[in-house]
């Protein structure tokens, strides 16, 4: 049993370490983080920003596996630290922070899908093809606007469950 559970981290780790190194690879061709420092006009602190995206997927991956460390609100609430009558207040700072990260993760990941088309050089051949001449920044951003509508309706209109 216990040769099984060594064998399964090991099997565990190295799987993560392969995911992640692809992730980073994906990052790192497409030049995604050097972009961010070029627009942001902080070209001097791009291994901040590096180390920042690290240190994010490493955050992020702890809580996925670690579920029960990122329940701080569960435990603020339970042992009532501040006192039962701030349980509104900390409703409303979880649900303010869910939007922030929302927001910041949905702005990542749009940075990254646009990032590798025109890596791809899909936009311009779609474009070429179909006779597109005017209007592409339209159409992107129509695209855009119907994944947020879509995001929108799924989760107030809570299709997920």
């Amino acid at each position: 049993m216990f040769l099984r559970q060594i064998l399964l981290s090991v099997i565990g780790a190295g799987a993560g370490l392969i995911v992640s190194a692809g992730v980073f690879t994906v990052l790192i061709s497409v030049g995604l983080i050097p972009r961010f420092a070029g627009k942001m006009h902080v070209a001097k602190k791009v291994f901040v920003l590096e180390e920042m995206v690290i240190f994010g997927t490493l955050t992020g991956s702890f809580f996925s596996v670690f579920g029960e460390w990122g329940m701080v609100g569960r435990m603020v609430r339970t042992h009532a630290v501040f006192g039962a009558a701030t349980e509104g207040v900390w409703n409303f700072a979880g649900t303010l922070f869910q939007i922030v990260f929302g927001l910041f993760a949905g702005i990542f990941v749009g940075c990254l899908a646009l990032a590798i088309a025109e890596m791809l050089n899909t936009i311009p051949v779609f474009a070429r093809r179909i006779g597109f001449r005017h209007g592409l920044g339209i159409a992107i951003l129509s695209v855009a606007l119907g994944k947020l509508t879509g995001s929108v309706i799924y989760f107030t209109q809570r299709v997920f469950l």
